[in-house]
């Protein structure tokens, strides 16, 4: 199938045909690690055909020309492809069990001087990050006090750096505050005309930080929880063995890894977890 005639209502006509679609496929799998079956041939079309015109160029052949040779319009053209749907407390059985099983031991080892560290690895815009932050702090404003204070760091990383200066100002459209549980509210968010804005206490918290799950990590420590979750949906098999084992080496013993809905582990990486509920794992051993 040719998508030559392929165009925007009103618009000069951009060429795109499969060959096209298979160059930027391949291109993506390899810098990314993100499939693209056929079937999302359109898909990529109509989120890169912004960037083909302000190029100036004609044709999906001479923008994959430059982005072979252009590493940040590669790395734009990557960013518009990419999925960032999320909300706040998304899968909430998740921060249930977190705040019921893991949360009070997290609080006792800061309590006793040790450090506390928590990655939210493909974090998008933060409503990931700062929903476990809200549980990890607590409603109890003396007591969240402490444990800031304590040694505590949150790292949130993403591919696309527009949707991590999001996460970073922390300002959100007013309607997110219905994702989050009201005991929260007004503690940890304020709502002000169309915008929710995160407590300043839970942005110090945070550091956000630009990262490609398949490059090298500069990541030294060790995290006592980890959520990578509806990342490796888009990833194969083999992709994803890799990326669960990276993530086992980074976890300490004891540390949970929380995964998507849908996703399962694969590969060698099952036996170094145990699963402790749904899409939720401890790593027991080093």
């Amino acid at each position: 199938m040719n998508f030559q005639d392929v165009k925007l209502s009103g618009a000069p006509e951009i060429v795109y045909t499969d060959e096209d679609f298979q160059a930027i496929s391949r291109m993506v799998h390899a810098h990314a690690g993100i499939c693209l079956p056929d079937g999302k041939s359109m898909l990529v079309y109509s989120r890169l055909t912004k960037l083909v015109r302000e190029q100036s160029l004609g044709n999906f052949r001479d923008y994959i020309a430059l982005i072979r040779n252009d590493a940040a319009e590669r790395t734009r053209a990557i960013e518009a492809l990419t999925t960032n749907h999320t909300k706040f407390f998304r899968e909430d059985h998740h921060f249930t069990h977190f705040e019921e099983e893991v949360r009070p031991k997290l609080i006792a080892r800061l309590q006793q001087g040790e450090r506390v560290r928590m990655w939210s690895s493909a974090a998008s815009s933060g409503e990931e990050i700062y929903s476990l932050a809200m549980v990890l702090l607590g409603t109890d404003r003396r007591e969240a006090r402490r444990i800031a204070e304590g040694d505590l760091a949150l790292l949130a990383t993403d591919l696309s750096q527009s949707v991590l200066a999001t996460g970073a100002a922390g300002t959100y459209p007013l309607a997110a505050a219905g994702d989050i549980p009201e005991k929260f509210i007004g503690l940890w968010a304020e709502c002000r005309g169309s915008s929710l804005t995160i407590a300043e206490e839970l942005r110090a918290l945070v550091r956000f930080r630009k990262l490609n799950l398949l490059t090298p990590w500069p990541i030294k420590g060790l995290f006592d929880v980890i959520f990578c979750r509806n990342v490796m949906i888009y990833f194969d098999d083999p992709t994803k063995a890799t990326l669960l084992n990276r993530l086992a080496d980074q976890l300490a013993p004891g540390g949970y890894l929380y995964i998507g809905h849908s996703e399962r582990l694969v590969g060698d990486s099952a036996g170094r977890f145990r699963s402790i509920g749904q899409t939720i794992y401890r790593k027991d051993h080093a």
